[in-house]
């Protein structure tokens, strides 16, 4: 494809037509219009949807061939950002994320922090001042591309982060220092040579083109066809590849990675809902391995950045006239946007949205009344735990809305099969992967140690109606996953529980409950429905 095709995210540019949606996908076509709206966005450039039918099935071109291809993109990219892909003094990093029209959050693959190799690192260290970001950006692009781009076994590269962190007597890597990072970078890559009987690629180009080809060829993974599938969206779409300049949310105590919507997703309640991780990269909080920091925590320590980011989410919400969800990073004090796209809701959000939107001005009620087609109206309860139960178990961050009583599942496996005899099942984990959709999709509810409320697979859980509890400090789960423990209390396979997705509580068993109907919302719907047939 000849470089003039390939599409360009610079500061200041126009807003994309209509029409390029289908062509840049969703990512790249929001990153624009943020863009032009004045925001902070990373410069970079975009590999159009065309191409990946085409990728997959004629494989990808030679390193030769790829990088004549992005050479006109990348040059503008290195002018705008003062930085060179390869550059050993000044090093460019990049992001290579998918963007699919329809938004299909976290069913496709990233690789972040491309362009490090043993010559760039130093000029890292020499442009930031800041050897344990370098190292840190050195682990994360190393394990990344050993799972996503090489498809190497997770388990060798976790063993040794497992010892390094016992040896350090810390509870993550993040606490690790630069000393101990370098070393388990070391061992890393030691493991993807035995593991994949072939050096770690220390050529910036041929790191940038396994990226891309993996995260086309991620359009083909089972979790992104099981999401298309549950979701009823166009298998023949394809996936852009969005690349940008690296910003580093890794960068100490000054900076971190954020996941915000406009308006509670669960709820539909018009406040910013909001996850944050200091000193980390997005993935850390999307993946929902990590625990997060709440906004009102976020507010006390970093207030600047809290402040713009309730302007930046008021002015997203009116310019694209819905409730928003949006990635962000902060690099030594300074607000970076990822992306925006329309915030995936629970169907009582969707309802209460919709009518809020419309009294406020932002929508018409017409339009209010087409984004309630094929919503079951009469089906929309919110169930809530009554008021003389006893006491909970514990509690974790709720992440959705509703009641939800089943039998403990500790495997996507056994929630399967429980479903599949009939049974009301909870998917009970340490932490829930996208990878596990077709578990989520058939229980009644998902309660994790790990997480946050806007980890995408939290995210894919609301959608799908489902009351999520992430977060759980007091849950602890065996390592062959025959047993868990919950506040001490212990629980097998088939045991009952009941999560409360309103307050967060879980209960053993299960209890009485009450529904309650959006009554005013449905009363105003009816209305327009009223008007708009006279």
């Amino acid at each position: 494809m000849p470089p003039e095709h390939i599409q360009m995210i610079e500061a200041g540019g126009l807003p994309p037509p209509d029409g390029a949606l289908a062509l840049v996908g969703g990512k790249a076509f929001n990153l624009l219009k943020l863009a032009a709206m004045g925001f902070s966005v990373p410069p970079g450039f975009v590999l159009p949807t065309s191409m990946c039918a085409r990728w997959i099935s004629e494989g990808a071109p030679s390193k030769e061939a790829f990088r004549a291809m992005i050479a006109g993109p990348l040059d503008r990219l290195e002018n705008a950002s003062g930085l060179g892909f390869g550059d050993p003094r000044k090093p460019l990093l990049l992001s290579v994320r998918s963007g699919a029209p329809a938004s299909m959050p976290g069913m496709l693959d990233t690789v972040l922090d491309v362009g490090l190799t043993r010559a760039t690192l130093p000029g890292l260290v020499a442009i930031t001042g800041n050897p344990r970001l370098a190292w840190d950006c050195y682990l994360r692009l190393v394990e990344s591309y050993a799972l996503t781009v090489a498809g190497l076994r997770r388990a060798p590269f976790a063993d040794a982060t497992a010892r390094a962190l016992a040896a350090a007597g810390a509870a993550s890597a993040a606490e690790l220092d630069t000393l101990a990072l370098r070393a388990l970078v070391l061992e890393h890559l030691e493991i993807f040579k035995d593991e994949s009987g072939e050096a770690f690629p220390q050529d910036p180009f041929e790191q940038l083109l396994g990226a891309a080809d993996a995260v086309f060829r991620s359009w083909n993974a089972e979790r992104a066809k099981a999401y298309r599938r549950i979701n009823a969206l166009d298998a023949a779409a394809g996936t852009a590849v969005t690349v940008q300049r690296m910003v580093y949310g890794n960068a100490g105590p000054r900076s971190g990675a954020g996941v915000g919507f406009t308006r509670d997703p669960a709820t539909g309640e018009k406040r910013l809902y909001l996850d944050f991780a200091f000193d980390a990269q997005g993935e850390d909080v999307v993946s929902g391995r990590r625990r997060l920091t709440p906004a009102d925590e976020l507010a006390r320590l970093m207030p600047e950045v809290s402040r713009a980011l309730d302007v930046a989410a008021e002015r997203i919400e009116r310019n694209f006239r819905d409730a928003q969800d949006f990635e962000f990073t902060v690099e030594e004090g300074q607000l970076f946007l990822l992306q925006t796209r329309d915030a995936k809701r629970s169907a009582w959000a969707r309802l209460k949205i919709a009518v809020d939107l419309a009294r406020d001005g932002l929508i018409t009620p017409e339009e209010a009344l087409a984004r309630l087609e094929g919503l079951d109206l009469s089906k929309i309860v919110r169930r809530r735990v009554a008021a003389e139960t006893g006491d909970a178990i514990a509690c974790g961050t709720p992440a959705g809305i509703g009641v939800a009583s089943g039998a403990v599942a500790l495997s996507v496996e056994a929630a399967r099969a429980a479903a599949a005899q009939g049974r009301k099942v909870i998917l009970v984990r340490n932490d829930v992967a996208t990878e596990d959709i077709d578990g989520i999709a058939c229980t009644e509810g998902v309660l994790t140690a790990r997480g946050g409320r806007t980890s995408h697979a939290a995210v894919v859980a609301r959608e799908l109606g489902k009351v999520a509890i992430v977060g759980c400090g007091a849950l602890e789960i065996s390592a062959d996953e025959t047993r868990l423990a919950i506040a001490g209390k212990n629980f097998a396979n088939g045991a009952e529980l009941t999560l409360d997705g309103e307050t967060g509580r879980i209960y053993a068993g299960c209890v009485r409950v009450s529904d309650e109907r959006p009554d005013a919302e449905l009363a105003q719907v009816k209305a327009w429905r009223e008007k708009s047939a006279h």
